[in-house]
């Protein structure tokens, strides 16, 4: 696909909610201390391996569409644009309430929106927002769309207690530790964004192009269902950032002002401590550029790069003028990279 190269498109508002139920990578790892100590596991492993301290998981009764419903709720509250102006829905969570119907229905009818509002989801694993602002952003410039909402709610609790209570049977063994050991890092949290014609927009979030690759000769390497996730994080990390170093090199070469040195902030897709550094590494960026929220929310999937952005906004990390870097690996894999100017 060639550069995305937008005309009229802005990021109105984002609003993340985010669950009080506080989960420690140390409370987890006493559940399975019998398993970690009879495989030769020392305590503290996935806080040494992956950074994160702690996630948050909401109620067992709270589906994707409600705390979607919650963020869509309080981004539509704190912008102050009218339900009837919300001309599509897109969802892009991976938590799901149902195989059918779409998450992006149930919410729409939470909200009561007007039946000229297209909804649906898209379904790019933890790139699918990224890729939703893309596909408002496209109809607003083709002049179909005003006002588009994109909400993700990501609820990890079900299949990280489904692993944990695999992981304690005595018939585990290292290997499947190390296969399901990503799943301990996920997280969960909910968040909503209004994209909107430039020409309306009072914020002046102004996105300006964006870049995919994609490399599915890989697209086996992470593998989840609703109760069981696999992967293989040290292949996922190597050809992750083999394919971000490709996009990063496209985005340099096509996307205005696009280098580390003119790039004031990422907004990134962030998995572990481990990840960042190699990615840093690899592509030659700043460390203290990034807004960094892993080690409180863990892996929180499609939502982790639009809450990064709004915590980041909020804490006034990034202030109007700033170039902004909304960047995201997900399996598949693919990769996004895109251009906001706040």
């Amino acid at each position: 696909m060639k550069p995305i190269f937008f005309e009229n498109v802005a990021i109105e508002a984002v609003e993340c909610v985010l669950p009080s139920t506080i989960v420690t990578s140390a409370e987890i790892e006493s559940q399975l201390a019998g398993t970690m100590e009879r495989i030769g596991i020392k305590p503290g492993l996935i806080e040494g391996l992956s950074g994160i301290r702690e996630r948050r998981f909401w109620n067992a009764d709270q589906q994707a569409s409600d705390v979607a419903t919650l963020a869509a709720e309080k981004v539509l509250d704190r912008s102050g644009i009218s339900r009837d102006a919300i001309g599509c829905l897109i969802s892009t969570s991976v938590s799901k309430d149902y195989i059918e119907p779409s998450v992006a229905s149930l919410v729409h009818g939470n909200l009561g929106l007007a039946d000229h509002c297209i909804n649906y989801d898209v379904g790019n694993a933890c790139l699918g927002f990224v890729n939703a602002i893309s596909s408002v952003g496209l109809m607003i410039d083709a002049g179909v769309l005003d006002y588009g909402l994109i909400v993700d709610g990501e609820n990890s609790r079900e299949v990280v207690e489904a692993t944990i209570d695999r992981l304690k049977q005595p018939d585990a063994t290292a290997e499947s530790f190390r296969g399901q050991f990503a799943t301990l890092t996920l997280g969960s949290g909910a968040v909503a964004m209004i994209v909107c014609r430039k020409d309306l927009a009072t914020s002046g979030h102004t996105v300006r192009g964006s870049v995919t690759r994609a490399a599915t000769r890989h697209s086996r390497l992470c593998l989840g269902q609703r109760t069981y996730m696999t992967a293989d994080a040290s292949k996922v990390l190597i050809f992750g950032v083999e394919l971000a170093k490709k996009t990063w090199e496209l985005a340099c070469s096509t996307l205005s002002n696009w280098s580390d040195a003119e790039i004031d902030a990422y907004m990134p897709h962030q998995v572990s401590q481990r990840n960042m550094d190699v990615l840093n590494e690899k592509l030659g960026l700043t460390p203290k550029k990034h807004h960094l929220n892993f080690p409180t929310l863990g892996n929180i999937g499609p939502a982790a790069v639009p809450i990064t952005l709004s915590q980041a906004a909020e804490s006034d990390r990034i202030r109007p003028g700033h170039h902004v870097a909304l960047m995201g690996i997900g399996s598949g894999l693919n990769c996004s990279m895109m251009s906001v100017a706040w």
